[in-house]
């Protein structure tokens, strides 16, 4: 497969695929087998209302091959926004191939133009390494937090 690769905000057409990738996602990371119906609603939600975040995709040769989502944290620390970067997933042929380094880099640089951003972040699960080996190498560094949390089943 060769890799010529654009980033782009994602479109409600891109909807489908997204699902796709977190079912896969959620299956491959913490081996959870989400509620496709329930998955797709979220998706959906997302594309409604735009206060909710943003999805980024990578395409390669007219198929979208990654993508992540961005949500918002106000930080009265910086008196702006903190882009969450979540529910990241890169189809397994293009691993390995700095698809994800790219994506990243085009969200950073959204950031970067904003003034209203005032940085970025995400949360990995403790399990999955060669995720958290990408991130260390594009410059994220997890020393800070831990992040703990409550959810509902």
């Amino acid at each position: 497969m060769d890799f010529n690769v654009m980033y782009r905000s994602a479109q409600p057409s891109d909807r489908d695929v997204i699902v796709d990738f977190q079912v896969a996602m959620a299956s491959e990371t913490e081996d959870v087998a989400l509620d496709r119906e329930v998955c797709t609603r979220g998706v959906a939600a997302v594309f409604a209302d735009p206060a909710l975040g943003r999805y980024f995709v990578a395409e390669n040769d007219g198929r979208v091959v990654a993508s992540l989502l961005v949500t918002n944290e106000w930080s009265d620390w910086r008196n702006g926004m903190v882009w969450w970067i979540q529910s990241v997933y890169v189809v397994p042929e293009a691993r390995g191939r700095r698809v994800y380094a790219g994506l990243y880099e085009h969200v950073k640089q959204l950031a970067a133009a904003d003034d209203a951003i005032r940085g970025i972040r995400l949360y990995v699960d403790r399990r999955n390494t060669r995720a958290q080996e990408v991130y260390t190498r594009l410059g994220m560094n997890g020393e800070h937090y831990q992040v703990f949390e409550w959810m509902k089943d």
